[in-house]
């Protein structure tokens, strides 16, 4: 139902061409005679069906069905002891946001409910420049080596062949890689299936570092609590509104906010110094674990609402563009390889599906001026006039980066006697399974659930994994529960009918990768 704007305002706007010549009748179209040839001096008609035919832009490679609206983020903690960054230093703070929630291997007419981690992204228009959190309602991730991203998103999509859903390709990719198993178990926990986009909590997953002016920094995850809690749908439920209302989802957070029940969410931050990071029992930056509450427990941040339904869906939803590269002062990114990966591929992305200038669009713009050498190309909004395109000393621009962080100044040498100094001979990195990998997952079998969520998850599985045909496939994804816990593996073999396995083996935990494995010894600089 359209909102209520729709039904009690009338404009009373002049119907006219993209050229804003006015036109009487938007039905009519010019004829040769009462029953002849249409004319092609028709602008009106042509110029309609031009339009029409490229209305339609790429749909995104993932994340393609979602929803979203505005709002605001207010900070209510003093973050100084952490960060220099002027906004998180500013309590009382509002800044607005587009958020924008969805799920990731449907496409754009898929169904709200479906089994799959939702995307919660969410635009900060801060004073300093946009920042943008690119999140998922779940901690963790299936991978680790950003390679495979490409692999498993094909799994989660169409056979190429019959370009139908296939739990054989879906479940050959997960027990190959076993270091999935952590997102799978929450995939198919009832969380695999939350009530609506505006019921769940959003996580960063990746591993951040917050800087102050001095040169140190913490690294960071954030979590995006929902006020509400983080509600769910059975199996059932979700499957029945899938055919019932696939726009479950966005029909609810825009119901929601319509109404006057502003979805609202706590933000909090988890930091480790660098010296906890070199001595943590495993590697920080491993998208696939999670930081233990208990040693690293949660800080509140700030309060982050949605008060106002976007008025055209395609200009400020669809439009919208996150990337976890639009960052701000004293705010940087870690070594996280997975991260560092999508650094790259969100802008690349956003030029791709909507073009060059994509952050010039209203929605993508920053509140602040934008200064650069960036010029031209389809669809240029902004072209900041008559000022040089390049380094000019006639008209030179101002340089001013934010002291003791990367951007703060060219060869900064001390920065290479700090803590992150990576030093080694260029190899192909690709990691091992270790037992850690198992770690977490097993705690989450046997000590967070209850008999009544272990029994859900064990139909949850059985009701996908149960349509696999490939025997291999069946025993190799069982040896990966088997190393969870046997009980688990041996209640799935028999919900779906197949022969009990023995544990996936293992490297032992010594030989996983400590975070301070990737750092070397700083060498001496001739400064």
């Amino acid at each position: 139902m359209p909102s209520k704007q729709v039904f009690e305002s009338k404009d009373g706007a002049t119907y006219t061409t993209s050229s804003g010549a006015p036109v009487s009748e938007p039905y009519a179209s010019q004829r040769l005679g009462l029953n002849g040839p249409l004319l092609i001096q028709d602008f009106h008609h042509i110029d309609l069906l031009a339009h029409f035919d490229r209305e339609r832009i790429p749909e995104r490679v993932v994340h393609a069905k979602g929803a979203g609206a505005h709002g605001y983020f207010e900070v209510t903690h003093d973050m100084s002891d952490l960060t220099d960054n002027p906004l998180l230093k500013s309590v009382g703070k509002r800044v607005r946001t587009t958020a924008r929630f969805s799920t990731v291997g449907g496409e754009s007419g898929s169904a709200d409910t479906a089994r799959d981690p939702r995307g919660f992204a969410i635009k900060l228009r801060t004073d300093e420049g946009n920042w943008d959190w690119v999140m998922n309602n779940t901690p963790v991730f299936f991978i680790r080596d950003p390679a495979k991203f490409p692999h498993f998103i094909h799994t989660q999509k169409r056979d190429p062949q019959t370009h139908l859903k296939d739990a054989d390709m879906f479940w050959d990719y997960l027990s190959q890689n076993p270091e999935s198993i952590h997102q799978v178990m929450i995939l198919f926990s009832d969380r695999g299936t939350p009530d609506g986009f505006h019921n769940m909590h959003g996580y960063s997953g990746h591993t951040f570092k917050w800087f102050k002016a001095d040169g140190s920094f913490v690294y960071t995850q954030l979590h995006v609590r929902a006020d509400g809690g983080f509600k769910t749908l059975n199996n059932a439920k979700a499957g029945e509104l899938a055919g019932s209302n696939p726009d479950y989802g966005t029909q609810s957070l825009f119901e929601a906010i319509e109404s006057g029940n502003h979805p609202s969410w706590t933000v909090y931050v988890q930091t480790m110094t660098p010296e906890q990071a070199e001595k943590f029992r495993f590697n920080i930056l491993d998208l696939t674990k999670v930081w233990p509450h208990g040693e690293f427990p949660l800080r509140p941040v700030g309060k982050f609402v949605l008060d106002e339904n976007p008025q055209n869906y395609f200009a400020e939803i669809e439009q919208a563009a996150f990337s976890p590269s639009h960052l701000v002062p004293y705010i940087e990114a870690s070594a996280d390889p997975v991260l560092q990966s999508r650094l790259f591929s969100y802008p690349d992305t956003h030029r791709h599906r909507l073009g060059t200038n994509y952050q010039q669009l209203p929605v993508n713009a920053p509140i602040v001026p934008v200064s650069n050498f960036q010029r031209d190309g389809p669809a240029t909004f902004v072209s900041q006039g008559a000022r040089p395109n390049y380094q000019s000393s006639i008209q030179p621009l101002s340089y001013k980066g934010p002291k003791g962080t990367l951007e703060g100044s060219a060869r900064d040498f001390e920065r290479e006697l700090k803590h992150e100094n990576f030093v080694g001979a260029a190899f192909r990195d690709l990691s091992v399974i270790n037992e850690l990998d198992f770690e977490q997952p097993r705690a989450m079998w046997s000590k967070v659930w209850n008999d009544e969520q272990r029994e859900a998850y064990v139909q949850n599985v059985a009701a996908h994994f149960g349509n696999v045909k490939s025997k291999d496939v069946i025993a190799r994804q069982l040896s990966v529960w088997a190393a969870v816990d046997q009980g688990l593996s041996d209640r799935i073999a028999k919900a779906v009918g197949a022969s009990t396995v023995k544990p996936l083996a293992a490297k032992p935990a010594s030989e996983s990768v400590k975070f301070r494995a990737n750092i070397g010894i700083a060498p001496n600089l001739k400064l």
